[in-house]
């Protein structure tokens, strides 16, 4: 069983394979896990295996966090690259999510503007106004989209939300306007009896169609690179990736690919 937590609000900052050198915030509890998704590779852990009653840190506790940190990496000559929520669960279900964007750009404008500042979501709390108006004010929205459809993300994101469907994920991430990064692992194994594969043709073309109506800047697709609760998952072979990127090119987007 995983047991990667992060315990600071503020850690980093670390070598990301998608953003450089990322400065982590994690609104988070730092005891336990708190999303409404409940990925089958997530590194924390499965939600059922992390469940916490501690509250999210303050407001006012990131701030001061956050304004430590960046002092004392601008004392020492350094920068991050970017500023990343992300951390033990689903950051914009903070209650102060929209605040606390609003603290970190206040903060990093003045302590370091070189910095972006960017957002990993599940896309799942976009119904909330204050969620996407914050949203927006980012840099970068690196929103996820491991499917198209129901049966796919049921399987491998097994989200925790009432009436959620792929069709209404779709039609909140068109709320952008294009203003987001979409990411997206893909990954093949079994998980209770059942094989999931997201790579196969006709999904990925039924995940293409998704994307022109979302319209995204960019595409990120990566695979499994660390330990994931569920041990029957296998990484994606690069070939597999280099051609499924391939087609996103050809349906007019820019993309990357992680390994």
């Amino acid at each position: 069983m995983p047991t990667l937590l992060f315990d600071e609000i503020v850690y980093g900052p670390v070598k990301s394979r998608r953003l450089g050198t990322s400065l982590g915030i994690n609104i988070s509890p730092a005891n336990g896990k708190r999303c409404t998704f409940n990925c089958i590779y997530c590194e924390c852990g499965l939600n059922e295996e992390r469940r916490t009653k501690t509250p999210a840190p303050p407001r006012e506790s990131v701030k001061q966090a956050l304004t430590e940190k960046l002092t004392a990496m601008r004392t020492e000559g350094i920068c991050p690259d970017v500023i990343t929520f992300s951390g033990n669960g689903e950051p914009t279900m903070h209650p102060d999510f929209a605040a606390i964007i609003d603290d970190t750009l206040e903060i990093r404008d003045r302590l370091c503007p070189e910095a972006k500042v960017a957002v990993l979501s599940n896309s799942t709390m976009l119904h909330r106004e204050d969620v996407i108006r914050a949203l927006c004010k980012a840099d970068e929205n690196l929103m996820k989209l491991d499917a198209a459809n129901d049966d796919l993300i049921g399987w491998i994101d097994q989200p925790e939300i009432h009436g959620f469907t792929a069709e209404k994920l779709i039609g909140q991430l068109c709320r952008f306007n294009g203003k987001l990064i979409i990411q997206t692992i893909f990954l093949e194994g079994e998980h209770r009896g059942v094989s999931i594969d997201n790579t196969r043709d006709e999904d990925v073309a039924r995940w293409i169609e998704a994307l022109k109506k979302i319209r995204p800047q960019k595409v990120m697709i990566y695979t499994v690179s660390r330990e994931t609760p569920v041990k029957t998952l296998r990484k994606t072979p690069v070939e597999t990736l280099e051609q499924i990127a391939e087609k996103v090119r050809q349906a007019g987007f820019e993309v990357s690919v992680s390994v």
